[in-house]
Protein backbone atom coordinates (compact mmCIF):
# COMPACT_ATOMS: atom_id res chain seq x y z
CA UNK A 1 0.00 0.00 0.00
CA UNK A 2 0.73 3.64 -0.37
CA UNK A 3 1.46 4.19 3.45
CA UNK A 4 3.74 0.96 3.77
CA UNK A 5 5.27 2.69 0.94
CA UNK A 6 6.29 5.85 2.35
CA UNK A 7 7.03 4.05 5.68
CA UNK A 8 10.10 2.00 4.02
CA UNK A 9 10.89 5.35 2.30
CA UNK A 10 11.03 6.97 5.42
CA UNK A 11 12.87 4.05 7.21
CA UNK A 12 15.73 4.09 4.61
CA UNK A 13 16.09 8.31 4.94
CA UNK A 14 16.42 7.51 8.35
CA UNK A 15 18.93 4.84 8.22
CA UNK A 16 20.95 6.71 5.58
CA UNK A 17 21.03 10.17 7.56
CA UNK A 18 22.34 7.89 10.79
CA UNK A 19 26.07 8.89 10.84
CA UNK A 20 29.08 8.66 13.42
CA UNK A 21 30.87 11.40 14.76
CA UNK A 22 34.09 11.34 16.07
CA UNK A 23 34.93 14.64 17.69
CA UNK A 24 38.79 14.96 19.41
CA UNK A 25 39.97 18.05 21.56
CA UNK A 26 43.94 18.03 20.79
CA UNK A 27 44.50 20.21 24.57
CA UNK A 28 42.96 17.33 26.25
CA UNK A 29 43.95 14.28 24.11
CA UNK A 30 40.22 12.96 24.24
CA UNK A 31 38.12 11.82 21.70
CA UNK A 32 34.58 10.72 22.13
CA UNK A 33 32.09 8.99 19.51
CA UNK A 34 28.70 10.59 19.02
CA UNK A 35 25.89 8.57 16.48
CA UNK A 36 23.28 10.79 15.35
CA UNK A 37 19.99 10.23 13.64
CA UNK A 38 18.30 13.17 13.37
CA UNK A 39 18.80 14.25 9.85
CA UNK A 40 17.88 18.09 11.04
CA UNK A 41 21.09 18.12 13.24
CA UNK A 42 23.44 15.99 10.23
CA UNK A 43 22.10 19.33 8.00
CA UNK A 44 24.64 21.61 9.08
CA UNK A 45 27.46 19.49 7.79
CA UNK A 46 26.28 18.05 4.38
CA UNK A 47 27.71 19.79 0.92
CA UNK A 48 30.66 21.26 3.28
CA UNK A 49 34.32 20.12 1.79
CA UNK A 50 37.06 18.96 4.16
CA UNK A 51 38.84 21.39 6.36
CA UNK A 52 35.59 23.36 6.60
CA UNK A 53 34.39 24.97 9.76
CA UNK A 54 31.14 24.48 10.83
CA UNK A 55 29.30 25.55 14.34
CA UNK A 56 27.87 23.49 16.78
CA UNK A 57 25.12 24.57 18.17
CA UNK A 58 23.39 22.43 15.33
CA UNK A 59 24.57 19.44 17.17
CA UNK A 60 22.11 20.70 20.03
CA UNK A 61 22.50 23.48 23.03
CA UNK A 62 25.04 21.81 24.75
CA UNK A 63 27.57 22.36 21.77
CA UNK A 64 26.37 25.91 21.79
CA UNK A 65 29.75 28.15 21.23
CA UNK A 66 31.80 24.88 19.88
CA UNK A 67 33.48 25.39 16.46
CA UNK A 68 34.14 22.11 14.51
CA UNK A 69 36.64 21.66 11.67
CA UNK A 70 35.78 18.49 9.19
CA UNK A 71 38.86 16.06 8.91
CA UNK A 72 38.15 13.98 7.25
CA UNK A 73 35.56 10.38 7.45
CA UNK A 74 34.38 7.38 5.77
CA UNK A 75 31.94 5.91 3.61
CA UNK A 76 29.66 2.81 4.51
CA UNK A 77 32.05 0.54 2.68
CA UNK A 78 35.23 2.42 4.13
CA UNK A 79 36.40 4.46 1.64
CA UNK A 80 37.98 7.30 3.24
CA UNK A 81 37.53 11.09 2.02
CA UNK A 82 40.81 12.44 -0.17
CA UNK A 83 41.03 16.32 -0.14
CA UNK A 84 41.02 17.95 -3.61
CA UNK A 85 38.40 15.65 -5.15
CA UNK A 86 35.77 18.27 -5.54
CA UNK A 87 32.86 15.40 -5.58
CA UNK A 88 30.35 13.87 -2.77
CA UNK A 89 30.38 10.24 -5.00
CA UNK A 90 32.85 7.82 -4.85
CA UNK A 91 35.20 7.89 -7.40
CA UNK A 92 38.67 6.19 -9.21
CA UNK A 93 41.87 7.33 -9.45
CA UNK A 94 45.33 6.81 -10.88
CA UNK A 95 47.34 7.16 -8.05
CA UNK A 96 51.05 6.46 -7.40
CA UNK A 97 52.91 4.95 -4.01
CA UNK A 98 52.46 7.45 -1.74
CA UNK A 99 49.88 8.93 -2.14
CA UNK A 100 47.18 9.35 0.08
CA UNK A 101 45.03 6.36 0.10
CA UNK A 102 47.80 4.38 -1.76
CA UNK A 103 50.25 3.27 0.30
CA UNK A 104 52.26 1.59 -2.94
CA UNK A 105 54.04 -1.42 -0.43
CA UNK A 106 55.59 -4.10 -2.52
CA UNK A 107 54.83 -1.86 -5.67
CA UNK A 108 57.29 -1.90 -8.74
CA UNK A 109 59.13 1.85 -9.07
CA UNK A 110 56.73 4.00 -10.59
CA UNK A 111 53.81 1.64 -10.75
CA UNK A 112 50.79 3.34 -10.88
CA UNK A 113 47.00 1.77 -9.66
CA UNK A 114 43.84 2.63 -10.27
CA UNK A 115 42.25 3.44 -6.42
CA UNK A 116 38.35 3.97 -5.09
CA UNK A 117 38.44 6.98 -2.96
CA UNK A 118 35.31 9.32 -1.20
CA UNK A 119 35.30 12.85 -2.44
CA UNK A 120 35.94 15.86 0.29
CA UNK A 121 32.47 16.64 0.07
CA UNK A 122 30.12 15.43 2.90
CA UNK A 123 27.31 13.58 1.83
CA UNK A 124 24.55 11.18 3.27
CA UNK A 125 26.25 8.38 2.10
CA UNK A 126 29.36 8.73 4.84
CA UNK A 127 28.98 6.35 7.72
CA UNK A 128 31.59 8.46 9.92
CA UNK A 129 32.66 12.46 10.09
CA UNK A 130 35.95 13.37 11.41
CA UNK A 131 35.79 16.45 13.74
CA UNK A 132 38.27 18.59 15.14
CA UNK A 133 37.33 21.42 17.85
CA UNK A 134 39.06 24.56 17.04
CA UNK A 135 36.80 26.72 19.81
CA UNK A 136 35.69 25.86 22.85
CA UNK A 137 32.10 27.05 23.77
CA UNK A 138 30.32 27.97 27.02
CA UNK A 139 29.69 24.38 28.37
CA UNK A 140 31.84 21.48 29.18
CA UNK A 141 31.60 18.34 27.29
CA UNK A 142 31.89 15.19 29.64
CA UNK A 143 34.76 13.10 28.74
CA UNK A 144 36.03 15.68 25.52
CA UNK A 145 36.99 19.05 28.00
CA UNK A 146 36.38 18.13 31.22
CA UNK A 147 38.85 15.69 31.74
CA UNK A 148 42.53 15.78 30.44
CA UNK A 149 44.43 12.33 29.49
CA UNK A 150 47.96 12.03 29.35
CA UNK A 151 49.98 11.68 26.53
CA UNK A 152 51.06 8.13 25.61
CA UNK A 153 53.99 8.81 23.47
CA UNK A 154 56.05 11.98 22.99
CA UNK A 155 57.91 13.33 20.35
CA UNK A 156 61.39 11.91 20.00
CA UNK A 157 63.36 15.18 18.27
CA UNK A 158 65.32 17.52 20.47
CA UNK A 159 63.84 20.54 18.63
CA UNK A 160 60.32 19.41 18.81
CA UNK A 161 60.73 18.11 22.71
CA UNK A 162 62.06 22.08 23.49
CA UNK A 163 58.63 23.42 21.40
CA UNK A 164 56.21 21.08 23.29
CA UNK A 165 57.29 22.32 27.17
CA UNK A 166 58.58 25.58 25.50
CA UNK A 167 62.27 25.43 26.59
CA UNK A 168 64.96 27.44 25.64
CA UNK A 169 68.40 25.44 24.63
CA UNK A 170 69.95 25.91 27.81
CA UNK A 171 67.43 23.71 29.26
CA UNK A 172 68.52 20.25 29.38
CA UNK A 173 65.95 18.19 27.30
CA UNK A 174 66.04 14.92 29.14
CA UNK A 175 64.97 15.96 32.02
CA UNK A 176 61.60 16.78 30.16
CA UNK A 177 61.53 12.89 28.61
CA UNK A 178 60.28 11.33 31.61
CA UNK A 179 57.51 13.12 31.97
CA UNK A 180 55.59 10.98 29.40
CA UNK A 181 58.03 7.50 30.32
CA UNK A 182 55.65 4.17 30.18
CA UNK A 183 55.98 2.16 32.75
CA UNK A 184 55.02 -1.70 32.18
CA UNK A 185 55.09 -5.21 33.83
CA UNK A 186 56.71 -8.32 31.43
CA UNK A 187 55.08 -11.28 31.56
CA UNK A 188 57.69 -12.79 34.28
CA UNK A 189 56.51 -10.12 36.64
CA UNK A 190 59.67 -7.23 36.52
CA UNK A 191 58.73 -3.67 36.33
CA UNK A 192 60.25 -1.68 33.23
CA UNK A 193 59.86 1.69 32.69
CA UNK A 194 60.41 3.01 28.85
CA UNK A 195 61.16 6.50 27.71
CA UNK A 196 62.09 7.59 23.95
CA UNK A 197 65.72 7.95 22.69
CA UNK A 198 65.99 11.94 22.11
CA UNK A 199 67.31 12.36 18.29
CA UNK A 200 69.41 15.01 17.37
CA UNK A 201 70.78 16.08 20.63
CA UNK A 202 73.57 17.96 21.14
CA UNK A 203 76.22 16.99 23.62
CA UNK A 204 79.74 17.04 23.91
CA UNK A 205 80.33 14.35 22.44
CA UNK A 206 78.60 15.09 19.52
CA UNK A 207 80.73 18.49 19.37
CA UNK A 208 83.59 16.41 19.51
CA UNK A 209 82.88 14.26 16.69
CA UNK A 210 81.70 17.40 14.88
CA UNK A 211 85.07 19.27 15.33
CA UNK A 212 87.29 15.98 14.85
CA UNK A 213 85.44 15.54 11.11
CA UNK A 214 86.14 19.08 10.14
CA UNK A 215 89.92 18.38 11.42
CA UNK A 216 89.98 15.44 9.11
CA UNK A 217 88.70 16.86 6.88
CA UNK A 218 90.86 20.26 6.63
CA UNK A 219 93.90 17.93 7.15
CA UNK A 220 92.83 16.00 4.05
CA UNK A 221 92.45 19.00 2.28
CA UNK A 222 96.11 20.43 3.20
CA UNK A 223 97.34 16.98 2.12
CA UNK A 224 95.72 16.88 -1.43
CA UNK A 225 97.43 20.37 -1.87
CA UNK A 226 100.60 19.36 -0.59
CA UNK A 227 100.82 16.44 -2.74
CA UNK A 228 99.46 18.47 -5.99
CA UNK A 229 102.22 20.90 -5.48
CA UNK A 230 104.82 18.14 -5.13
CA UNK A 231 103.44 16.02 -8.17
CA UNK A 232 103.30 19.33 -10.21
CA UNK A 233 107.24 20.40 -9.15
CA UNK A 234 107.83 16.64 -9.88
CA UNK A 235 105.87 16.75 -13.62
CA UNK A 236 108.15 20.39 -13.99
CA UNK A 237 111.38 18.53 -13.38
CA UNK A 238 110.55 15.76 -15.47
CA UNK A 239 109.79 17.76 -18.47
CA UNK A 240 112.77 19.74 -17.83
CA UNK A 241 114.98 17.08 -18.02
CA UNK A 242 113.17 15.58 -21.21
CA UNK A 243 113.62 18.56 -22.59
CA UNK A 244 117.33 18.48 -21.68
CA UNK A 245 117.93 15.11 -23.12
CA UNK A 246 115.99 16.18 -26.55
CA UNK A 247 118.13 18.92 -26.76
CA UNK A 248 121.63 16.25 -26.01
CA UNK A 249 119.99 13.94 -28.67
CA UNK A 250 119.51 16.82 -31.02
CA UNK A 251 123.03 17.95 -30.52
CA UNK A 252 124.48 14.67 -30.81
CA UNK A 253 122.84 14.27 -34.09
CA UNK A 254 123.69 17.70 -35.83
CA UNK A 255 127.64 16.90 -35.03
CA UNK A 256 127.16 13.26 -36.17
CA UNK A 257 125.81 14.89 -39.33
CA UNK A 258 128.07 17.94 -39.50
CA UNK A 259 131.39 15.78 -39.28
CA UNK A 260 130.05 12.69 -42.06
CA UNK A 261 129.29 15.93 -44.45
CA UNK A 262 132.90 17.13 -43.68
CA UNK A 263 133.78 13.84 -44.03
CA UNK A 264 132.45 13.50 -47.80
CA UNK A 265 133.86 17.03 -48.54
CA UNK A 266 137.60 15.98 -47.85
CA UNK A 267 137.51 12.24 -49.82
CA UNK A 268 137.78 13.91 -53.05
CA UNK A 269 141.20 16.52 -51.89
CA UNK A 270 142.82 13.38 -50.82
Amino acid sequence: SISSFFGSCARVCRRIASMKLNIAYPPTGCQKKLEIDDDSKLRAFFDKRVAAEVEGEALGEEFKGYIFKIMGGQDKQGFAMKQGVLTNTRVRLLMSPGDQGFRGYGRRDGERRRKSVRGCIVSTDLSVLNLVIVKKGEQELPGLTDEEKPRMRGPKRASKIRKLFNLTKDDDVRKYVNTYRRSFETKAGKKHSKAPKIQRLITPLTLQRKRRLASLKKAGLEKSKSQAADYHKLLVQRLKEQRERRSESLAKKRALRQASVASKDAAPAK
